[in-house]
């Protein structure tokens, strides 16, 4: 038995109000965000927009970063993203993680990486994850640290991205143990020598107080 075709008129198609600036906003957010595969990234998309969630776009369009140590297909902006969408909960699953990560059109295999190098188990601390990311963005500590405050700042791009210490101490001492070539000491000493410009920042730290460009 043959099924005979339904037509629709119009009138019978209902559009919501809405969709439009749905459809705008997607656009604008997949130009921003450049996704390597923009299937996989407007699955990830729309999943977050029907949950209300934080959605996996870019504050702005990026160009690549010369300087990065490998190619990892990370930047500073796919880093802040997800920072948006996993720092408040301060300690997220692996399985989340993985699926921003993914929706980010990021590689699996750095994700293995960077969960082996930080030997976490199926809760995972971001901070210290987000941690190892900027470390995927830079070749030395103190560039891993200028990373850090350039993403986590709320100053304008440009300007002395501050942070407060008391994030600048955590991020500084984990990286600081997990390359294990510096004492407890040393550490604490170098913090320290932070402090009188901290103080006079009213508990904020900012790049030029310890990045020193070596060109």
């Amino acid at each position: 038995m043959v099924v005979p075709e339904t037509f629709y008129c119009a009138q019978q198609i209902n559009i919501p109000p809405e969709l439009p600036d749905i459809l705008k906003n997607f656009t604008k957010a997949a130009i921003r965000t450049q996704p390597k595969d923009v299937l996989l990234w407007s699955a990830a998309y729309f999943n977050a927009l029907s949950k209300g969630e934080c959605l996996p776009v870019k504050d702005r369009l990026e160009m690549n970063v010369a300087t990065q140590k490998t190619d990892t297909g990370l930047t500073p902006g796919l880093l802040k993203t997800l920072h948006k969408q996993l720092a408040p909960k301060k300690i997220c699953s692996k399985e989340e993680l993985a699926e921003k990560w993914k929706g980010l059109c990021l590689p699996m295999d750095q994700l293995k990486t960077l969960l082996s190098l930080g030997s976490f188990g199926s809760d995972i601390d971001w901070m210290e994850f987000f941690a190892l990311g900027c470390s995927a963005l830079a070749g030395t500590l103190m560039g891993t640290l200028k990373s850090a405050c350039e993403i986590l700042t709320e100053d304008e791009e440009g300007s002395a991205a501050r942070i407060p210490f008391d994030t600048f101490t955590k991020l500084y001492t984990y990286l600081a143990q997990v390359e294990g070539d510096m004492s407890q000491d040393h550490i604490d000493s170098f913090l320290r020598s932070l402090q009188p410009q901290v103080d006079k920042q009213n508990g904020m730290i900012q790049v030029s107080n310890f990045y020193i460009s070596r060109k």
